[in-house]
């Protein structure tokens, strides 16, 4: 579903036509996007990226777009992957107590908000422990939001391609909240919602982290 079409299906289905409110569809999109994204993990949440850590710096800024991670790794000097464990700052500042202790990284962490020049940023950085002896490429995978449907230039997304109902259905809970419409169809819309998700739920956490060699087909038991 482009979003072309998700825009003429809520459209349809509320039978709102009025420019107040398609106006207002981009709001109830985006939104139902932030709650797919953060209920269901989907391949296309993940970005991977490359970086640096430099020697006698154990911190190291996250990507602009930076939600969580899914892995961490650092690389040493023959091109061996070393992942690293999360811990808390409390327990790598205990750790190492002191800065000057080198070695190549082993934990990290989400250290917060950076202060350049007394101004804090927005964004998070990591802590590494302990304080890198030497320069290391680092690979770190990580969750973020994808590019919305409303603003894709093609008007294309993965979600919209591959699993549109629980974008049509989640946009109009959105929608119907806006109207403030009858409470029946508030619940049948999102009964929907609340199906869709699991369905997608059984995609993104079910079905594309298995296989048949490793775990079997799929099959329902049939009684004699």
């Amino acid at each position: 579903m482009t979003y072309t079409e998700l825009v003429a299906n809520i459209k349809s289905y509320t039978e709102n036509y009025e420019t107040e409110f398609a106006a207002s569809i981009p709001v109830f999109v985006t939104q139902a996007e932030t709650r797919i994204y953060n209920t269901v993990q989907i391949p296309p949440l993940r970005k991977n990226v490359t970086g640096i850590v430099s020697t006698n710096n154990k911190y190291l800024s996250c990507p602009l777009d930076f939600l969580s991670v899914f892995s961490f790794a650092v690389i040493d000097a023959t091109g061996r992957f070393e992942y690293l464990l999360n811990k808390d700052v409390n327990f790598m500042r205990a750790a190492y107590p002191s800065p000057t202790t080198t070695g190549i990284p082993q934990y990290y962490s989400l250290f917060g908000p950076m202060v350049a020049s007394s101004v804090i940023s927005d964004e998070l950085s990591f802590i590494v422990a302990p304080t890198p002896d030497a320069q290391y490429d680092v690979e770190l995978h990580y969750y973020y939001y994808p590019e919305s449907i409303t603003v894709a230039t093609d008007g294309r997304t993965w979600l919209g391609d591959n699993y549109s109902p629980v974008l049509l259905y989640g946009a109009l809970v959105e929608a119907y909240t806006y109207m403030k419409g009858e409470q029946d169809m508030m619940a049948y819309y999102q009964k929907k919602f609340d199906d869709a998700l699991m369905q997608l739920n059984r995609l993104g956490t079910g079905l594309e982290r298995g296989d048949a060699y490793r775990d079997g087909q799929a099959k329902i038991k049939v009684n004699p």
